[in-house]
C-alpha cells in the first residue's frame, strides 16, 4: 500500500484494500482535489483499473458516512453514480469505480442538450429510494448566513436588504410534502460528470431528502442563463408544461440557491484568510451572466481566491436583484395557497 495516504487512514484504507480487491498493493495512486466537502479524494490502481477511493476525514451533521455512503449506494444502484466496490462507515472510507471525466462543454447538442440530459438525470435521481432525512434546506441555509456575518468579510450594510428580503422569502416557503425526494443538493458543475456517453453523478456528501427544487434550481444557476433555457429544464423533467405553481416554487427556489452558493464561497474564502478585510466590501463587481461568459470562455479561474470572493458577490448581488423584481412577489403570491 502506499504511503501517501494520511497516517491517521492508512489502516482503515488497507482494510478497504483487502476487502474489496484480497490485496493491498497498489500500483498507483494519485491525490485529487476533494471539492469543499473535507473529504480526501484518491485515485488508485488496482489489477490494471483505476478506482476512487474516498476518506472522510472531519465527521459532523454534514459529513455524515453513514447518510452519504447510504445515498452514495442508492444512486449507484440507480446507474446515476459509479458502482461502489467498498465503503465502511465506521472507518469512513468508500472505493467507487473511477470515471475519466471529458470536459461538459464537449457534451453533444451544446447547452440545450446538456440541459435536456440533466433534467432526466434528476428526475432518475428523484424517483429512487427515499434518502435519508437531514434538516429542512432553509434551516441549513440559515445556519450559513449567520457565519457571513461574523467573519466581516463584506460590510454588513451591503447585504442588509439582501437578507431582509431573504426573510420574508423564508417565511412564506414551505416544501410540500409531495416535493420532498432523494437530493444531491450540489449539483455543481465539479459533481457532473461526463464520460463520452453519458453523465454520472459524484460526491454524496451534501445529499439527503429534501425539496425537489433545491438540484433543479442547482442545475438552472450553473448550466442555464435564459428564461427559456429555466422552461426547457422543468418541461423534460414533468414529462410535461410546468404548472404555474411549480414555476413559482423552481423560481424561488433558484434564488435561493443565489443565496446559498454565494454564502457558501463568502464563508470558505473568509476562513482561509481570517481577519482578511477587502478594499470593496460592497456587492459591487461584475454580474453573474458576465462571470459565466468568462467560465465558459476558459478566463476565469475559480481556484484562484479573489476570483471565488468575487463569484461569491456576483451569486448575492443576483438573488438581490431577483429578490427585487415584481416576478418574486408574483411567485411568491402563486405558492401562499399552494
Amino acid at each position: 500500500m502506499s504511503n501517501l495516504f494520511p497516517k491517521a487512514k492508512q489502516a482503515a484504507v488497507e482494510r478497504a484494500l483487502m476487502a474489496a480487491f484480497g490485496t493491498a498493493e497498489l500500483e498507483g495512486s494519485q491525490p485529487l482535489s476533494g471539492g469543499l466537502s473535507g473529504a480526501g479524494v484518491w485515485r488508485i490502481r488496482v489489477g490494471g483499473i483505476d478506482y476512487l477511493l474516498r476518506m472522510t476525514h472531519t465527521r459532523d451533521a454534514l459529513s455524515d458516512p453513514a447518510r452519504g455512503f447510504a445515498c452514495m449506494r442508492t444512486a449507484a444502484a440507480a446507474c446515476l453514480a459509479p458502482a461502489v466496490r467498498y465503503a465502511d462507515v465506521a472507518d469512513g472510507v468508500a472505493i467507487s469505480d473511477f470515471i475519466q471525466p471529458l470536459a461538459l462543454s464537449e457534451y453533444p447538442g451544446s447547452g440545450p442538450g446538456l440541459v435536456t440530459e440533466l433534467a432526466r438525470t434528476v428526475r432518475r435521481l428523484h424517483e429512487t429510494p427515499a434518502f435519508p432525512p437531514l434538516v429542512d434546506y432553509l434551516e441549513g441555509l440559515d445556519g450559513l448566513i449567520d457565519p457571513q456575518f461574523r467573519s466581516n468579510l463584506l460590510d454588513p450594510a451591503a447585504t442588509v436588504e439582501l437578507f431582509t428580503r431573504y426573510s420574508e422569502l423564508r417565511a412564506e416557503y414551505r416544501t410540500r410534502q409531495d416535493d420532498l425526494v432523494s437530493s444531491h443538493n450540489d449539483l455543481n458543475p465539479g459533481n457532473i460528470i461526463y464520460d463520452g456517453q453519458r453523465l454520472w453523478l459524484v460526491d454524496w456528501e451534501a445529499a439527503f431528502l429534501a425539496d425537489r427544487y433545491v438540484d433543479l434550481a442547482t442545475v438552472a444557476n450553473w448550466f442555464t442563463s435564459e428564461a427559456a433555457a429555466g422552461e426547457m429544464l422543468l418541461t423534460t423533467y414533468f414529462g410535461r408544461a410546468p404548472q404555474a405553481h411549480e414555476v413559482a416554487r423552481f423560481q424561488l427556489m433558484r434564488l435561493v440557491n443565489h443565496i446559498f452558493v454565494g454564502v457558501i464561497f463568502l464563508n470558505v474564502t473568509a476562513a482561509e484568510q481570517p481577519g482578511l478585510r477587502l478594499d470593496d466590501r460592497s456587492l459591487a463587481g461584475p454580474s453573474l451572466e458576465q462571470l459565466r461568459q468568462r467560465l465558459r470562455a476558459g478566463e476565469f479561474d475559480m481556484m484562484m481566491w479573489d476570483n471565488r470572493v468575487t463569484y461569491g458577490k456576483a451569486r448575492l448581488s443576483a438573488a438581490l436583484e431577483n429578490l427585487q423584481s415584481p416576478a418574486c412577489a408574483d411567485a411568491l403570491a402563486r405558492i401562499a395557497d399552494d
